[in-house]
């Protein structure tokens, strides 16, 4: 089944990220913690959240998400670089029967992106006040924030166009997030939600990850087995 979710072009965009993980231990860096946080926030504060989803993240994560997206309410969109019909309904049939909306008509465009990822639905990621996006490389985060709306990007890559356009980053895997997201939306009140997101600066947690895997880089290169 998930031969007909993924494509080769997005398992090679993957394979690029899927490096730093290494680089970051392959383990939830310390310095994302703030990410997971004011993501949280700015979900439990957001009127109509939506999580797009597209080919990589459905193979890798469609059972967490969908539960992620039962527990909290959250709508989901079917949102792909490599647009085809067929693909969308097979990464569909992977969130059938949830109580929450799962959105596939296409009927709008966001102007300002240049791929498959601008057609989207207007009664979600159009509509949306918050975007989730996961495993994203491009201008998509861009052309949501000019229509005014917020980004939180699931993104491995610090130095990617999405991780430096979006609003929050999570540097993590996206095997890791979820369960970790649940426990921080499960902690935090709305009144701590505002005062989270208040202070938070995402410019500052994307260099915090960078130090990180430059010290494990220098650490790394001092490696003696003897």
């Amino acid at each position: 089944m998930l031969g007909d979710v993924v494509v080769p072009q997005g398992l090679i965009a993957h394979g690029r990220g899927e490096c730093f993980d290494y680089l970051l231990g392959e383990e939830t860096p310390e310095e994302a913690q703030p990410a997971y946080r004011a993501a949280a926030a700015l979900l439990k504060l957001s009127k109509r959240p939506v999580i797009a989803v597209n080919g990589n993240a459905a193979a890798l994560a469609h059972e967490d998400i969908a539960r992620f997206a039962e527990r909290f309410g959250i709508p989901i969109e079917i949102n792909l670089f490599h647009y085809s019909r067929e693909r969308v309904e097979a990464i569909a049939r992977l969130f059938r029967g949830l109580s929450v909306p799962v959105y596939t008509d296409h009927d709008v465009e966001i102007p300002t992106v240049s791929s498959r990822r601008r057609l989207v639905s207007s009664m979600g990621i159009y509509s949306a006040d918050t975007v989730m996006l996961m495993i994203e490389d491009g201008d998509m985060p861009e052309g949501l924030r000019r229509l005014g709306k917020r980004v939180i990007s699931i993104d491995l890559n610090p130095l990617s166009r999405t991780a430096r356009n979006s609003d929050i980053t999570i540097v993590d895997n996206l095997v890791r997030v979820f369960p970790i997201l649940t426990r921080e939306m499960m902690r935090i009140s709305r009144e701590e939600a505002r005062e989270i997101l208040a202070q938070y600066d995402n410019e500052a947690v994307l260099g915090a990850v960078l130090r990180r895997i430059r010290d494990r880089l220098s650490q790394l290169s001092r490696y003696n087995p003897e």
